[in-house]
């Protein structure tokens, strides 16, 4: 074996396990007990490609029965931290040091408010990309005028014009935070209908993930701050 595949390897399958978890969402009717691979992608709103690729970087581990996968309430609850880091766009190298934190946790408490202080970190990134954004905005508005261009009217209200009901709703819940599987619940559709409504709109603000989307929309007012 090569040094970089045992590097890999202890990324993967050497953390120490985790004793205490922070508290996060878990999806509602959540099957009880063990979860099979597919009960697992379909409670959380992801793919079985995404949970191979969880456990390839170490964010996550599974049993074996047979050639099967299967999920433990430890690894559930894992699996909720993950999901919800991965929400709020965390890279992954994060979430890797984020769990490597946990692992050394004494208590909670102390696991807690590692979490608490990883999410306040990302807020404060959040919101520079937000301050970004409307630096731009701005310094687009000032050339515009320094041109004297002609005034025209702007495509910058289009999005709230081709938005459909149920995709501002679906705006707006982004911008509360809410993770897919919780937005599906909300608007009482499948995760995976959400996923696509979510690319629609990021699509039609033209931006690339959806906090620049909802960056997009709050200074536009289509949605609150």
């Amino acid at each position: 074996m090569t040094n970089e595949s045992k590097k890999a390897g202890a990324r993967a399958g050497g953390r120490r396990p985790i004793r205490f978890l922070p508290v996060a969402p878990l999806p509602e009717n959540l099957p009880e007990g063990r979860l099979a691979i597919a009960d697992m992608a379909n409670a959380f709103g992801v793919t079985h490609r995404t949970l191979h690729f969880y456990e390839e970087k170490g964010l996550l581990t599974a049993a074996r029965v047979g050639p099967m996968r299967v999920y433990g309430p430890q690894e559930i609850q894992q699996m909720a931290v993950v999901n919800t880091c991965r929400e709020t766009g965390m890279p992954v190298a994060v979430i890797q040091e984020l769990l490597e934190r946990l692992a050394i946790a004494a208590s909670q408490e102390e696991a807690d408010g590692i979490f608490r202080t990883v999410m306040t970190a990302r807020k404060r990134e959040l919101a520079a990309q937000q301050s970004t954004i409307r630096r731009q905005m701005q310094q687009i508005n000032e050339l515009l005028d320094f041109t004297g261009a002609p005034e025209v009217e702007t495509n910058d209200n289009i999005p709230r014009a081709n938005l459909t009901p149920v995709e501002l709703r679906c705006l707006a819940l982004m911008a509360e935070g809410y993770p897919t599987s919780r937005i599906a619940r909300a608007l009482e559709i499948e995760p995976g209908e959400v996923q696509v409504m979510e690319k629609n709109i990021i699509a039609k603000f033209g931006s690339n993930n959806r906090f620049q989307a909802v960056a997009k929309a709050v200074m536009l007012g289509i949605v609150g701050h």
